[in-house]
This record gives structure tokens, C-alpha cells and sequence, in this order.
């Protein structure tokens, strides 16, 4: 665990070190490796492919939609790193997870 004394703005380099067995924690690591850019842009691409296609069919007088699953685009195993840009409304969730992960200035 590091000491979270970042100022809002600087670049974050993390990584898991062990995978939490508790899912909400599994969840808030998720959450933050959400923030690197390249998963923001991954994850927008998904998106707007999904919605290109989608299929529509009529039943019942009614259009339906069969809508893809969405991306899988991180996974939370030992050794993923991402990087991200620190701000305070982050600094609860990376002081909960911690323990979990490596973080040091990027």
C-alpha cells in the first residue's frame, strides 16, 4: 500500500498485486482501471459497434431489439497495470484497495 498523497492531476501507474476475494472490492478495482484512456476508448468503440449492430425484428405489432452483450474489455488478475489521472473523488476508493495494488507515480 502507498501513502495517497497525489495532487489532483498527476498520472497514476497501477498494479495489481493480488486479486481481492471479496467482489465489492473486485468491483472498485474494476471501476478504476476503467479510467485509463485506452479502456475509455476501447470501451466507447464497443459501444458504438454494438449499437451498429443491432438486430430488430417485430413481434407482436412491436419491434424488439437483440441487443449484444457488452465488452469485456479489462480483467482483474494479478499483474494488470493501467495507468490514470488522480482526483480527489478517487482517493476513498484507492485507499479501500490499496492493499491490493501497487501504485506509484507514472
Amino acid at each position: 500500500m502507498s501513502d495517497l498523497n497525489y495532487t489532483a492531476g498527476d498520472k497514476l501507474q497501477c498494479t495489481i498485486t493480488s486479486v481481492p476475494r471479496a467482489g465489492a472490492k473486485t468491483e472498485t478495482i474494476a471501476r478504476l482501471m476503467r479510467r485509463d484512456p485506452t479502456v475509455v476508448r476501447a470501451l466507447r468503440r464497443a459501444q458504438r459497434m454494438r449499437r451498429q449492430r443491432m438486430h430488430s425484428y417485430i413481434r407482436g405489432g412491436r419491434r424488439w431489439y437483440d441487443r449484444e452483450h457488452p465488452a469485456r474489455v479489462i480483467r482483474v488478475e494479478t499483474g494488470e497495470t493501467w495507468e490514470m489521472t488522480f482526483s480527489h473523488d478517487i482517493a476513498a476508493d484507492l485507499a479501500s484497495v490499496g492493499s491490493y495494488l501497487k501504485i506509484q507515480k507514472a
